[in-house]
């Protein structure tokens, strides 16, 4: 289904390539010098001085102390606070360093720069970041209120309109990472920049227009006029405004995250004027005039609104806080929550990250207020994303749009997953996990955050720049695309978040705390205060395959251990607890539960086997990707034309890739003069994340058949294929009786002739497939 209003050819980025002029602007480093001033300058590791490096921190209880995360009653596990949770050294660490030295050097006045020139106040000499963050070719007259302003009066296109996005998310930024550390310039910054947002606020409320206050609302706060949401009220295309309410949710949800981890009381006031300012507005407005709204491509995209309203009518004592609620609820698109509900797939052509958030929301709105549509409609668009819309990393859509159902292999193109819509498929497949506890949402989480999240930080140390890409494509030859490492677009916003947040689901906990999900295999340290447990997990995953979780401290009283298999893990997960086997059912895509009361110094051994396999798309089964373990593997290869590889007589009883293949360090691998690296590297070179399986004879263990390998019609599956979705094989035995029955059904077909068929058992029977 496409929308009438939303042009399916057009991406925010081909509008602005169109002739919507952006500009960039240099921006500076309060504390860099003048070299640092030019935008995207990347500084190398030797000069990037004291910003590398972490400044006087806060105790840990002093961060807690600060915290005001909320939980709603209506989850069944419960998150643990971002500073009860530290990284060990993994390869998570390299991003997170990287992006603490970002959060450590970056000017504050530079970030409030876009608020303060439209506020009318000083900018303190101060530049924007540039990008789409920057002042754009009208801002002056951007200042319009919402009597000022008549459709089609903006004829300066869209540049700049988004600004005040990458500020909000620097916000959130900002605040994580000082809850991650407790480093406290970071808590300064945060206070300096809510401080310099309720300036430009009281600004804006101070303005007059003919006479009147010049905004709607006191409440009011953006880096340009009110203009933009009372034009989109009357439709204005894309180019014309850009997403107004998209970037409200980045101002939004930063001022909630100020508060949230550093107890900023300034910031949930800001925040409670914005909600009462939007419900305002919106109330006002029809609910066809909404629905039109929240369907028209990219002007109607509002983020996470529901979301952080939600959030902040849980956050707030105001005494119309029920105002919150109601302006979530509005926020609601019916046409797509109603279909989602009712399991019928209409994605094909819709914006995958303009609607993507808002489904975080209605699964709150759900726990606030119990309609079990909302539910029903997050629980059924994972569905639909997972896995027939998800690539091997995780990501989803080609040129930011959803394609058909099923269609992966077929919706390759040049520009596919847009980091944005992996970042916020994670906060879904996070929250149905905290509902439903089903192990396949954390399969995908640790699949997507490990490989698409982690790999599109670039391997980079900036003062300036998030060095995240935009779009992580998976087409033949292709690059990430980092440019200028996305200064000032979605993309770089959202990369200021997750680099410095990868240990939020690690761990999480019943809501009785009485059990403590390992969710992650990650090098980290637990300390759960509450319970008096200090739980040191120390792991090289994902480039060995065995974690230890020591108890420094133990809780009293009995805990369950709840500890995740991989789906992936077919190879024979042990378990040990102080040496000795747990004697549980380890079960690939279950959780165990190790009960006991547990003392000081007991150790729990988790050793999960990675093998090397294939995974074909669900469209195609002969375009594949390599894998080992949770890792997804990148020919480097420049060439734009699909690597066409042979491996069926490469494998293994258990299906895995053992023969002619060579490991190195750090999860590489070489495989017919191929060099194969990990997704997750960072690396900023050409790439294969997909190969093209070619198998044209039937050949087990390096014994050729001579029989032409027969296919069940175009694109349709071949015997080697269903030869090998069966294993991991117990035995010989097993194997031989897979090619007994499916080369028995291809002869039924009439796809192969008996005596090929004779051919094939002798040549299974000869084959050394256990050597």
């Amino acid at each position: 289904m496409i929308d009438e209003d939303r042009p399916r050819s057009l991406s925010r980025r081909g509008v602005l390539r169109a002739g919507v002029a952006l500009g960039g602007a240099a921006l500076v480093a309060a504390t860099a010098p003048p070299a640092a001033a030019s935008a995207a300058a990347v500084r190398p590791a030797a000069d990037v001085g004291g910003f590398a490096r972490p400044g006087l921190r806060h105790a840990a209880s002093v961060v807690r102390a600060a915290s005001r995360e909320v939980t709603p009653d209506a989850w069944a596990l419960r998150p643990f606070p971002l500073s009860a949770v530290t990284l060990g050294e993994s390869v998570f660490t390299r991003a997170q360093k990287q992006a603490l030295i970002l959060n450590r050097a970056y000017s504050v006045d530079a970030l409030l720069a876009v608020f303060r020139r439209n506020a009318g106040l000083d900018t303190r000499g101060a530049t924007p970041p540039g990008g789409w963050e920057e002042y754009g070719p009208n801002p002056d007259a951007q200042r319009w209120g919402p009597r000022e302003y008549r459709l089609g009066q903006n004829t300066a296109g869209a540049g700049g309109l988004l600004r005040g996005h990458f500020a909000g998310h620097f916000l959130s930024g900002l605040s994580m990472a000082y809850a991650s550390t407790g480093e406290g310039a970071l808590a300064q910054k945060v206070g300096a920049f809510v401080a310099g947002l309720e300036e430009c606020r009281a600004a804006l409320a101070a303005q007059t227009f003919d006479g009147a206050p010049r905004y709607s609302h006191p409440g009011f706060l953006s880096a340009y006029g009110e203009w933009q949401f009372s034009a989109l009220e009357a439709f204005a295309p894309y180019g014309e405004i850009w997403a107004p309410y998209y970037t409200l949710h980045k101002i939004l949800a930063g001022l909630l995250d100020a508060h949230a981890y550093t107890g900023n009381t300034v910031a949930l006031t800001l925040a409670e004027g914005i909600g009462h300012w939007v419900y305002a507005r919106l109330s006002a407005c029809s609910p066809a005039q909404r629905q039109k709204m929240w369907s028209l491509y990219i002007a109607g995209e509002c983020g996470g609104m529901n979301d952080v309203l939600v959030q902040l009518y849980w956050r707030s004592s105001d005494a119309a806080r029920s105002e919150f609620l109601d302006a979530a609820k509005l926020f609601t698109y019916d046409a797509l929550v109603d279909a989602c509900a009712d399991n019928r797939d209409t994605l094909d052509g819709r914006h995958a990250n303009q609607y993507i958030p808002t489904f975080s929301g209605y699964l709150k709105l759900y726990d606030e207020t119990g309609d079990d549509r909302y539910r029903r409609a997050v629980h059924n668009l994972f569905g639909m994303v997972v896995p027939g819309r998800a690539y091997a990393h995780g990501g989803t859509g080609e040129g930011e749009l959803w394609g058909p159902a099923g269609a992966v292999a077929g919706d390759i193109g040049k520009r596919n997953a847009e980091s944005c819509a992996a970042y916020n498929m994670l906060k879904i497949a996070r929250s149905l996990f905290l509902h439903e506890q089903d192990p396949r949402y954390m399969d995908y989480y640790e699949r997507t955050v490990l490989n698409h999240i982690l790999g599109g930080r670039r391997d980079e140390e900036s003062t300036t720049s998030p060095e995240n890409c935009y779009m992580f494509p998976v087409n033949p030859g292709t690059r990430k695309e980092y440019g200028d490492g996305n200064i000032g677009t979605c993309c770089g916003g959202t990369a200021l978040e997750s680099h410095v947040k990868y240990q939020d689901t690690i761990y999480l906990r019943s809501k009785a705390d009485d059990a403590l999900y390992v969710n992650l295999y990650i090098a980290s340290t637990l300390t759960w205060a509450d319970r008096g447990l200090t739980l040191v997990q120390t792991s090289p995953y994902p480039e060995a395959d065995t974690s230890t979780l020591e108890f420094a401290s133990a809780p009293s009283g009995p805990l369950a251990l709840r500890l995740r298999i991989p789906a992936w893990a077919t190879g024979g997960v042990e378990i040990r607890v102080n040496g000795t086997a747990s004697g549980t059912t380890n079960t690939p895509g279950t959780y165990v539960a190790l009960e006991r009361t547990w003392v000081k110094g007991d150790r729990v051994t988790i050793r999960i086997p990675m093998v090397l396999r294939t995974e074909a798309t669900p469209d195609r089964p002969d375009v594949q990707a390599l894998v080992y373990g949770p890792t997804v593997l990148t020919a480097i290869d420049s060439s734009t034309r699909y690597a066409r590889l042979s491996l069926s007589s490469r494998l293994g009883l258990d299906g895995s890739v053992t023969r002619g293949v060579s490991k190195k360090a750090h999860n590489v691998f070489e495989l017919d003069g191929r060099t194969y690296e990990p997704a997750y590297t960072g690396h900023d070179v050409a790439y294969h994340m997909y190969f093209q399986r070619s198998e044209p004879t039937v050949t087990f263990a390096g014994v050729d058949s001579g029989v032409k390998n027969p296919t069940r019609g175009q694109n349709g599956t071949s015997l080697l294929d269903e030869v090998w979705a069966k294993p991991p094989f117990r035995d010989r035995g097993a194997f031989l009786e897979a090619v007994r029955s499916v080369s028995q059904s291809f002869t039924e077909a009439n796809l192969l002739t008996a005596r090929d068929r004779q051919r094939v058992l002798l040549t299974a029977g000869r084959a050394p497939i256990d050597a």
